[in-house]
């Protein structure tokens, strides 16, 4: 599908989705503020959400600014880690990122991407996560192994390439449903489009996703 087209399919995917999932999904990172939301999604890539929420849970109670966290021993902030996927490259980062934000951002975290993606560590799917849940700004859309799967069987595209996945969600849908696109794929990949033993027969897309099982 080209153009208009898959504008349309894209669409209908949405409809589909917002009516099963509902329209105000929200990241499931467990955060209180704006500290606590940049810290869960830093150390979120590589980890289910449910791990990341484990390690977090105990990582606020000990720390609780961005002072905290660069000023951290980085041996012991790495044991309070260590529950974690590669947690001495994101004890690094974190600590990195935090001393970033004192010297460069008044404390304060960031509101556009370039500045984000300028932090140790942050990537873009990171940027556009903390942007979208932090402040309500939607320059791009996350993808995540979730979102990227989805979009692949959907026949969006092709590629597992985050970058080019995200130009092509963002090429066939309005900016105001970019944060919108990520949750909903998400939701959908936890769900019933699974890596393994995927449940199509019960997904709300598959008398029309080319890659179902259940037609």
């Amino acid at each position: 599908m080209q153009g208009k087209d898959t504008k349309t399919y894209m669409q209908l995917i949405l409809k589909r989705l917002t009516k099963r999932y509902g329209a105000d999904l929200t990241t499931q990172l467990e955060h209180q503020d704006m500290t606590q939301l940049f810290v869960a999604v830093l150390l979120s890539p590589q980890s289910t959400d449910k791990q990341t929420n484990k390690a977090t849970v105990r990582l606020f109670k000990k720390y609780k600014t961005f002072d905290d966290y660069a000023n951290a021993d980085i041996t012991e902030l790495s044991k309070d880690l260590s529950g974690m996927n590669y947690y001495k490259t994101k004890a690094k980062h974190l600590k990195e990122s935090s001393r970033m934000i004192l010297e460069r951002f008044n404390g304060k975290v960031p509101r556009t991407l370039h500045e984000l993606m300028e932090l140790k560590g942050v990537g873009r799917k990171v940027a556009n996560v903390v942007q979208a849940e932090g402040f309500g700004i939607h320059e791009g859309i996350a993808v995540d192994t979730h979102c990227g799967r989805v979009a692949r069987r959907v026949l969006l595209i092709k590629s597992k390439d985050p970058a080019k996945i995200e130009r092509r969600l963002m090429g066939v849908t309005d900016q105001k449903d970019w944060r919108m696109i990520s949750n909903l794929f998400i939701e959908l990949g936890r769900d019933a489009c699974k890596a393994r033993n995927r449940e199509c027969y019960r997904c709300v897309l598959r008398d029309m996703c080319p890659s179902s099982l259940a037609k």
